[in-house]
């Protein structure tokens, strides 16, 4: 569904990838992991078209997505999240989920004038989406509230809730479970397990070994911006590379 085919990328003089490929199966919850600065951000943003790569290609889909950029990708079918999240904090939090329903006619000022019947359905349509996504994320009750009063990880939830309000083919979460507390990450755990179960397409850049344990496989690991293992998570925590690459703690 989603292939990075020899991936590299420079700043400067630091190479940051290093002809790094990795194939992301349809259906799938594919976990990319590695020691801090391995690369791991640095693929996700190149995935997504945050970066163009210097070298390589990224395929979505069948499709040589390399030279577009990120709301190209999007527009695709692969929507991203990023590790520190990004809502707009006047806005309710049903407000952040509208704005992401993609294709509205009411964008436009000529649909409003001429097709208002139109413009009226489709704006029942996103907000049925949207209260069916934060029921199923738990934030239905804060559907009010401004987003800028929610907890860290709710935040987190609302971006994924934003996310998929997109309706994406490939989704891209940038360690969805940092800086949120041990219940909310189980909630987040059980979340992805339910969109694996919905047939989506799921990458995740993630440093909790517990999340990565239960909900991905394959598992990349990336050590020194190039891929040092691939596998079920059993597999390449027994690598002895990988025990090296994360100074001989392991997983």
């Amino acid at each position: 569904m989603l292939e990075g085919i020899g991936l590299s990328k420079r700043f400067g003089g630091v190479l940051a990838l290093r002809e790094a490929s990795l194939e992301v199966p349809r259906g799938t919850v594919t976990g990319i992991v590695g020691p801090n600065g391995a690369g791991k951000t640095t693929l996700f943003n190149v995935l997504s078209g945050l970066y163009r790569p210097d070298e390589g290609r990224v395929v979505l889909d069948g499709r040589d997505v390399t030279a577009l950029p990120i709301h190209e990708r999007a527009l695709r079918g692969m929507t991203r999240t990023f590790q520190i999240s990004r809502e707009l904090g006047e806005l309710t939090v049903a407000e952040n989920l509208l704005l992401a329903s993609p294709g509205q006619a009411g964008e436009r000022l000529l649909a409003n004038l001429l097709s208002p019947r139109r413009v009226a359905l489709e704006e029942r349509r996103g907000l049925d989406e949207a209260r069916r996504l934060l029921e199923r994320t738990g934030l239905w009750r804060l559907a009010d509230a401004p987003a800028r009063t929610l907890s860290g990880g709710q935040k987190k939830l609302l971006e994924l809730a934003r996310a998929l309000m997109t309706r994406p083919k490939v989704l891209l979460l940038d360690e969805p479970a940092a800086g949120v507390n041990p219940s909310l990450v189980n909630e987040l755990t059980r979340f992805i397990e339910s969109l694996r179960a919905d047939g989506l397409t799921v990458a995740i850049v993630e440093h909790n070994m517990d999340m990565v344990a239960e909900v991905c496989d394959p598992v990349y690991v990336l050590a020194e911006g190039a891929v040092l293992a691939r596998g079920s998570f059993a597999e390449v925590s027994a690598d002895r590379r990988v025990i090296d690459a994360y100074l001989g703690g392991g997983l």
